[in-house]
Parts: structure tokens; C-alpha cells; sequence
């Protein structure tokens, strides 16, 4: 029989409260397999809330594997599964081969290989002083952390500490809603792992993150491509898809979005989540490059205050790839269940890097360094754009802040030739096929000033600037052929 006790004054969504209430009790096997639950307005009934937010927990239950719903009859407590689920067969691995092979290629290359279109700050531009000085003042602390697991939430005082910076973006987060991870790509696994299963339809932007990409073939989920544009997605497109396919989730990058390095305007954003509302879809806000923003702009997270938004964030782009340490803010109830997901998947983060991170974050240091960052940046930003039109590159839209631009040369229809002739000179350049969900032939390029002040890859890139490019008439795979 079913027992479940809400609080409506909690400060914790009551769907929440029912999906982790009815949860607990068939794990602890309280409900068994096969067992029948109130109908939706028995249920509402007895517990004094709506019939939408009973619906809604019930179809998330379902949605993870915990109920079954049969048609005419209710819903049931689901059976445990015999085999783990496995994705329907697709190509999907065969898609994933161009992407691995760009990542390997991004994590091998040497120094004389310019990541002209690279996911990251070169090394010179990080502060390897600071963390060697937090390294030492670490070293000369005792305690346990050095031989020990972490805490499956992870390190109280950098949770607490990221409660005040997200403050700073006008986000309500208590330490029991931050899930500290290793970084944003643990992060996100952890929330794929825990919103979608195989067959199941999430929107992503077009073009967008090709790791996340690659991640959501992995487990079998059908990607909705949704345009982006100059001011965010497409919203009438966004809206027919989800209409159309009832996906679970919606990946997003509001602010410096990769690779188009554009910002969600405020009118567009509440329209996100209005069709979240309207939709019943959860928003996952990617917010990676946050500490590259010069003045801050709100976040979906800042619209929705965590109902309806799970945000994730890390410090790799900042501190250091090699830290690892990123995090999840969300409700109480789904941080507790993201928690369970990392423990089972990798027992635990690393404390180690957390109070290492702690301690640049705390002590002042960080924050002067972010102002060095963002001049540098504003520098190299201005040089790069004022080179490119020189080139007669044409801009997607000119960034305000961050690392990125998104061009293209009109006189090209596909990026991905020009790219392998770049790579055969030394220089990798992004192509924009990489960053579509299916893999469609692209124009565009993904550009990383810090590495575009690098005069090899603008001498390289004013070679092509003519349209002087010519085929190769002899080969019939588009290679193309620099001009002489």
C-alpha cells in the first residue's frame, strides 16, 4: 500500500516529492512488483494537489523505469528488468568515429600543431603559478584527504562556496542541491544517465556540443535538432518538436554558446521555458564558459530558479583540464538521485582537486586572474575579428565575451575539405559538420582567438581568403587543393 506524506511547505516541488517518495518506497521494496497505485484523481484527492502534478510524476516514474502504465487500468509498479536496457541498433557508434577521431587528435597534438579551432585556452594563458602555489599550500596540510574517498556529494566547503558565486547570477542553491562532479562531462552523463533511456527523444541546438553529441548516441536517445540563431534556438521549430515528439529534455547553452559564441536573449529564454512548462520537458543548462562572461547576463536558471532547469557547470576551461571539477545545481530530490548515479558509476570525485579548488577560489587569487583573462581575451578578440574581415570571413554574429567565433567563407558550401587541407599544413580547424547533430555538411567553422593570434593560422586562412581555392578536377572526394 502506498504511503507518502507531502509537504507543501518544504520549498521542494511536490512532483519532486512524490517521484522520490514513491522511489524509496519500491526500492526498499515497501511496494512490490505488479503493485497497483491511485488513480491520478484518487491520488491528487487524498493528498490535496493537482491532477497535472500527479500526472507528471507518474510519467516521470514511468519515464525511469519505475512504473508501467496499461492503458484503461492504471499504473503499475514495474517488474525489474532481467538484461540492462540496451539501445535500439543504430549507426550510432559508426557516427561517433569522426568525433573520436577529432578529440584524439585535439588531446595528442604537439606543440607545433596549432588548434586553430581548439576547445580550450593554450597552457600559456592558464595560471599555472596560482595552482602550484595552492598546490603548496595544500601539501602542508594533514588530514585524511590525501588516502580517503570524498563525501558522494563531494567537499562541503566548495559546495558552499559555489552557493555564494551562484548567488552572484541570482541563483538560489543550497549545498544539498550542488552535486560536485568531474566536470561538466561527468555531469552530464550523470543527468543523461538519469532523464533519458533508450529511444527517447531530447532537443539539442543545431549546431552545438559534439561531445554531447556523441554521448547521447551512445545510450540510443534520438536527437531534435533545433536551430540556432543569432539570439538563441528557433523557438517555432522548438515548438513543433515538441509537440511533435514529447522529448524529455532540452541541451542548451544560454550565454557563449558553443561553437556559435552567441548569447540567449531574455525574450527567447523565457520563451524556452514557457514551452518547457507547456511541454513537460526539463532544460539542462551547460554554463561551462561562465567565468569567461565579462558582465553578467541571466541564465535560464536565473528565470527558473531550478524547477524546471538542472545547470552544470566546471572550472576546465578556467583553472585547468587537468583538475577535473565541475558540478550539478538542481533540486534537492534530483541531486540526491544524481548522487546515487556517480556512487554507482564512480564511487567518488576527487577530494583532492575539490579543496584544491577551494582554496584558489577563496583566496582572491582566482578573481584576479579572471580580470587578466578577460582583457587578454578583449585584446585578442578585437585583433582576430579585425584580421578576419580583413580576410573576408563572414561572422555569424560578433561575440561579446568568451573564446569562440563562428565563420565562414561565402565562397565555400562545406568547411570539412578546407579543414583536412589545414590539417595536412598543421593547423586544425573545426569544421561545422562536427557540431550538427546528424553530421550534415556545413559552411561554418569554429574559431579559438587565443589561438587565431597565431600568425601561421591567419597567414593560412588569407591564402583563402580570394576564393582563389580550386578541386582538385581529378578527385572525386572534394579534396581541395591550396592555392599557389
Amino acid at each position: 500500500m502506498l504511503s507518502l506524506t507531502l509537504s507543501h511547505e518544504s520549498g521542494h516541488r511536490l512532483t519532486d516529492q512524490i517521484v522520490a517518495g514513491i522511489k524509496r518506497q519500491i526500492d526498499d521494496r515497501h511496494l512490490r512488483p505488479g503493485s497497483k497505485l491511485p488513480s491520478i484523481r484518487r491520488f491528487a484527492e487524498t493528498h490535496g494537489v493537482s491532477r497535472f502534478t500527479v500526472v507528471e510524476a507518474y510519467d516521470r516514474l514511468v519515464a525511469m523505469g519505475f512504473l508501467q502504465s496499461r492503458r484503461g487500468a492504471g499504473f503499475y509498479t514495474a517488474a525489474p528488468s532481467v538484461e540492462p536496457a540496451r539501445p535500439a541498433p543504430s549507426d550510432g557508434h559508426k557516427r561517433n568515429e569522426e568525433l573520436v577521431w577529432l578529440i584524439r587528435r585535439l588531446l595528442e597534438a604537439d606543440e607545433s600543431f596549432v588548434l586553430g579551432g581548439g576547445p580550450w585556452l593554450p597552457n600559456s594563458w592558464l595560471d599555472e603559478s596560482g595552482i602550484r602555489q595552492s598546490l603548496n599550500v595544500l601539501a602542508r596540510k594533514n588530514g585524511a584527504y590525501l588516502l580517503e574517498y570524498g563525501h558522494p556529494f563531494g567537499y562541503l566547503p566548495l559546495r558552499e562556496h559555489l552557493g555564494l558565486m551562484l548567488a552572484g547570477l541570482d541563483i538560489v542553491a543550497q549545498p544539498d542541491q550542488i552535486l560536485l562532479t568531474q566536470g561538466v562531462s561527468q555531469a552530464l552523463e550523470l543527468v543523461i544517465r538519469y532523464l533519458l533511456k533508450p529511444g527517447d527523444a531530447a532537443l539539442v541546438d543545431d549546431p552545438g556540443y559534439y561531445n554531447m553529441f556523441g554521448n547521447l548516441r551512445l545510450h540510443g536517445v534520438e536527437m531534435l535538432a533545433v536551430p540556432r540563431m543569432a539570439d538563441g534556438p528557433d523557438i517555432a521549430v522548438l515548438e513543433t518538436l515538441a509537440a511533435r515528439h514529447r522529448p524529455k529534455v532540452y541541451f542548451t547553452q544560454s550565454v557563449m554558446q558553443n561553437p556559435t559564441g552567441t548569447d540567449m536573449s531574455p525574450h527567447v529564454a523565457f520563451k524556452v521555458l514557457q514551452a518547457a512548462e507547456r511541454h513537460n520537458f526539463t532544460v539542462v543548462e551547460d554554463d561551462i564558459f561562465c567565468d569567461l562572461q565579462v558582465r553578467t547576463t541571466p541564465r535560464l536558471a536565473t528565470l527558473d530558479q531550478l524547477s524546471r532547469v538542472i545547470y552544470v557547470r566546471s572550472f576546465s576551461k578556467t583553472l585547468s583540464g587537468s583538475l577535473r571539477v565541475g558540478f550539478v545545481a538542481c533540486t534537492p530530490a534530483i541531486a540526491r538521485e544524481l548522487a546515487d548515479i556517480k556512487m554507482l558509476t564512480s564511487i567518488a570525485t576527487s577530494q583532492f582537486t575539490e579543496r584544491l579548488v577551494y582554496l584558489m577560489l577563496v583566496d582572491g587569487h582566482y578573481r584576479k586572474y579572471l580580470s587578466r583573462l578577460h582583457e587578454r581575451l578583449a585584446r585578442a578578440r578585437h585583433d582576430v575579428l579585425r584580421e578576419f574581415d580583413h580576410i573576408g570571413l563572414e561572422l555569424f554574429t560578433e561575440p561579446a565575451d568568451g573564446m569562440f567565433i563562428w565563420a565562414r567563407f561565402p565562397h565555400l558550401d562545406d568547411s570539412l575539405p578546407l579543414a583536412e587541407a589545414a590539417q595536412r599544413d598543421g593547423i586544425m580547424l573545426a569544421p561545422g559538420s562536427v557540431f550538427r547533430p546528424h553530421l550534415e555538411r556545413s559552411p561554418w567553422m569554429r574559431f579559438n582567438i587565443a589561438a587565431c593570434e597565431d600568425t601561421r593560422v591567419l597567414r593560412w586562412l588569407g591564402s583563402w581568403g580570394s576564393g582563389r581555392a580550386t578541386r582538385r578536377e581529378d578527385d572525386g572526394h572534394g579534396k581541395i587543393e591550396a592555392p599557389r
